[in-house]
C-alpha cells in the first residue's frame, strides 16, 4: 500500500476510523503498508492539525494499536516519516522552514531559511521518530523524500538555490537527505530496514524532472546508499512509463539496476492506463521487487483480494469522493 495523505487525524492523533482503515487493507492481501506521511517530533513538521504526528503519548499509543492490528495479519507496516517544511499552514503557531534563498513553492511562502544548526536538529528529529517506530514494533521506517515535503524541497533545484554545501548540483542538494538518513541509521542500528521514498516528478513542480539522466540518478542514489538506505520507493506519474529515453526501464527499474538494492515501483497502479499484467511481467523479470498501490486502495479496501482472485470486475473505481472518507 502506497502512502496517501489523508489529513483526517484529530490534532495529530490517529482516530479509531484510521485504525480500521489500515486494518481493512491489511486483511485484504497487502504485503506491506506504508502509512500516510506522519510528522516527526519537530515544531514545524506538521502541515496542519489534520496531519498525523509520530510523537507524544496519545499519538504513539494510537500508532502502536494500528501496528498491532496490522500484525494480526501477515502484512507488515512502516511509517512514512515526514516534515512538511514550507507546506506548513500553521501560521501563528510556528514559522514554516525550508532551504531558503527566497524560493518557495507555487503559492507558498519560502519560510525561514534553515541554518546548519536547524538542519542538524531536523535530522535528529527524524532519528527520534525512527527510534519510536522501532520501539513500537514497526517493521521498518520510510523517509519521505517526495510529496513536496522538506527533503524534496532540498532535493529540487526549483526550491533549493542555496550557495552552501546543501545547494548546487544534485550531490549538494542531496546532502540534507543524507544527513537525515545518517541520523535515522544511528537511531535504529544496522539491522533495522530503512526505506527512502523519492519522486521523479511532483504535482507542485509540473513536469520538471528531479534528475535528467541515469548518471545523475546514479550519483543521487549512491549518496543515499552510502548514508544507509536499504530499499528505495520510487514514485512516478505512471509506474509503466520509462524514466529516460533509450530504455524501457521505469524509475524503480533504473534504481534497482544502479544500486543492486530492492526497489518498489509506484504510480497510478490500478487506475486507467496502467496495466496490472504488464507490471506483473516486469516484476517477474526482476526489474523491481514490489508494486505499490495508492489511490485505487482508497476506493476499495479489498482491491488486493479482488485482484488476487481475478475478480477485477468487482473493483470499486477510484473517484474524487474517495478522498473524503476512510472506507
Amino acid at each position: 500500500m502506497a502512502p496517501v495523505q489523508r489529513f483526517l487525524a484529530q490534532d495529530g492523533v490517529p482516530t479509531e476510523e484510521m485504525m480500521q482503515y489500515y486494518y481493512r487493507r491489511a486483511v485484504n492481501a497487502m504485503g506491506l503498508i506504508v502509512t500516510e506521511p506522519v510528522a516527526v517530533p519537530e515544531p514545524a513538521a506538521a502541515a496542519d492539525a489534520g496531519m498525523a504526528v509520530f510523537y507524544g503519548g496519545p499519538a504513539l499509543r494510537a500508532w502502536k494499536k494500528i501496528c498491532r492490528m496490522v500484525h494480526t495479519t501477515p502484512c507488515r507496516i512502516a511509517p512514512l516519516l515526514s516534515h512538511a517544511g514550507m507546506l506548513s499552514q500553521r501560521q501563528g503557531v510556528v514559522l514554516p522552514i525550508g532551504p531558503g534563498g527566497g524560493v518557495g513553492l507555487p503559492g507558498v511562502q519560502p519560510g525561514e531559511m534553515m541554518n546548519h544548526t536547524r538542519i542538524a536538529e531536523v535530522a535528529a528529529a527524524f532519528g527520534r521518530g525512527a527510534a519510536a517506530a522501532k520501539i513500537l514494533g514497526f517493521d521498518a521506517v520510510v523517509i519521505n523524500g517526495a510529496d513536496a515535503h522538506l527533503i524534496e524541497q532540498f532535493l529540487r533545484a526549483e526550491t533549493n538555490q542555496r550557495c552552501d554545501e546543501y545547494g548546487g548540483d544534485i550531490c549538494g542538494r542531496a546532502r540534507f537527505a543524507c544527513a537525515v538518513v545518517h541520523a535515522v541509521r544511528k537511531a535504529v542500528g544496522r539491522q533495522f530496514p530503512i526505506l527512502f521514498r523519492f519522486a521523479q516528478y511532483s504535482a507542485l513542480y509540473g513536469r520538471s524532472a528531479l534528475v535528467f539522466s541515469s548518471d545523475e540518478l546514479s550519483r543521487l542514489l549512491g549518496m543515499l546508499c552510502d548514508a544507509g538506505v536499504d530499499i528505495f520507493c520510487c514514485a512516478d506519474t505512471q509506474a509503466s512509463l520509462p524514466a529516460f529515453g533509450g530504455s524501457m526501464l521505469n524509475l524503480a527499474g533504473w534504481t534497482r539496476l544502479l544500486t543492486g538494492r530492492p526497489a518498489i515501483t509506484e504510480g497510478a497502479v490500478g487506475l486507467p492506463g496502467v496495466q496490472i499484467q504488464a507490471l506483473a511481467q516486469r516484476l517477474r523479470a526482476s526489474e523491481f521487487d514490489l508494486v505499490s498501490v495508492g489511490r485505487a486502495l482508497l476506493a476499495d479496501c479489498a482491491w488486493g483480494t479482488k485482484v488476487r482472485l481475478s475478480r477485477e470486475d468487482e473493483i470499486i473505481p477510484f473517484s474524487r469522493r474517495s478522498w473524503l472518507h476512510l472506507y
